[in-house]
């Protein structure tokens, strides 16, 4: 019975598992680990603080998905000007292309760190293996693959009970918040919020939510919302697996970096692959292996969600086809989009653009898209015309509309730092 129990959870488990660990891509671990060197223990409380907003907003996004059958793009579309719709899908793509570019690229660089070679072929050869797994791979079967790359955050886990960690120390700096008054302590808190929360997760969570719908036969809720009650329940559950599941690999990528880096007076880390780097003569082989292997294995499930939320908000735009079931000749502009943005991501430093400095700009077009967007994703939770008589309640309102908030007060603490 216990085992059947077991199955049946991990069974229900699916878009907020992948888009949580999704979360944790090259980019973001070496934001956590920049935060590690630099502050030690002292930022970890940001991730427990984010966890309830990001839980809240991404659930909304999976619940637009569900309800109504439709993406974020295509309920903007449908509800809204459509320079607002087109404004806020080019900003994710220009986004999405620098994030690509990021992650392929700490991606080869770990290749080369373990087996030597040339950084350019390694970074194209993630790129066309991402693009030929997202095209021909059918939804059930790419499903799996993406669940089971999740397993590679366990890496990080792995890493901490490898290093020495004072565990009081660093459970203080997780429970306890502490604040500095300085422009670098107010960069790494945006940082974190803006590594956590990002749009590209609102557009795929919402969409792989109408992939299990189409993949199941089910109509969206407003059709039949006899079903909401257990299938918003699901989503509510797998979701916050997956919030959690992120934000606890986060804070053990935080710990790693405080316990070794931090500690030998190492403050200063660009790239999640100079974390690795550094990790090597204070923390060991095995916790450079450990490190490095994870920065591939995240690589490999973040690569193909940024792809698929840029592809999924094109084509719900254009109002075209869009889904991993489609055959790719049948769904030319969707599967063409994944190719795209993961090549042109995949070419960057190869055209004389550094894309971990290209990053500084991502982080600010997502800060410029993150709070407006989520504000937007309230007003269509809360509209009976597009949610019909399952619209948000009022503590999923009150939540979302104060995560919408904290956003934009964190875009806002970023632009004041820059001046």
């Amino acid at each position: 019975m216990a085992e059947e129990q077991r199955k049946s959870f991990l069974a229900r488990l699916g878009p907020g598992l992948i888009t949580g660990a999704a979360d944790d891509d090259p980019s973001g671990i070496g934001t956590y680990s920049q935060v590690g060197a630099e502050f030690g223990y002292g930022l970890s409380w940001t991730l427990l603080f984010c966890l309830p907003f990001m839980t809240v907003i991404q659930d909304v996004s999976a619940q637009i998905g569900s309800v109504t059958g439709r993406g974020i793009a295509a309920n903007l579309r449908r509800h809204y000007p459509r320079p607002l719709l087109w404004s806020a899908v080019v900003l994710l793509l220009f986004a999405n292309i620098i994030n690509l570019g990021a992650d392929l690229s700490a991606m080869g660089a770990a290749m080369q760190m373990l087996l030597g070679g040339d950084l350019v072929a390694y970074t194209l050869g993630f790129g066309l293996l991402c693009v030929v797994l997202e095209i021909f791979l059918n939804y059930g079967e790419y499903a799996s693959v993406l669940k089971f790359t999740t397993l590679s955050l366990f890496a990080y886990v792995a890493v901490v009970l490898t290093v020495h960690v004072p565990w009081g120390e660093a459970l203080r700096g997780v429970l306890i918040p502490h604040i500095e008054w300085t422009t670098a302590f107010a960069t790494g808190f945006v940082a974190i919020l803006g590594t956590t929360i990002s749009p590209y997760l609102f557009f795929w969570q919402a969409a792989q939510e109408i992939e299990e719908e189409k993949r199941s036969h089910a109509k969206p809720l407003y059709v039949t919302p006899r079903r909401a009650g257990p299938e918003l329940a699901r989503i509510r559950q797998d979701t916050l697996v997956g919030m959690v599941f992120s934000n606890l690999v986060a804070i053990f990528i935080v710990f790693a970096a405080a316990a070794t880096l931090h500690v030998h007076g190492i403050t200063t880390i660009e790239t999640a692959n100079q974390a690795a780097q550094a990790l090597e003569p204070v923390a060991g082989r095995f916790a450079f292996l450990l490190f490095a292997l994870g920065i591939v294995g995240t690589g490999l499930l973040a690569v193909p969600v940024l792809a698929g939320s840029a592809a999924y908000a094109v084509s719900e735009m254009l109002g075209r086809p869009a889904s991993l079931d489609s055959k790719p000749l049948k769904a030319r502009l969707f599967y063409g989009t994944i190719a795209a943005t993961t090549l042109a991501g995949a070419l960057l430093e190869s055209v004389g653009v550094n894309p971990v400095r290209a990053l500084y700009w991502s982080a600010v077009i997502n800060g410029v898209l993150a709070a407006p967007l989520m504000a937007l994703m309230m007003l269509i939770v809360t509209n009976p015309r597009a949610m019909g008589k399952l619209t948000l309640g009022r503590r999923g309102a009150i939540l979302g509309w104060a995560a919408t908030a904290v956003m934009a007060l964190a875009t806002l603490l970023f632009f004041v730092s820059l001046f």
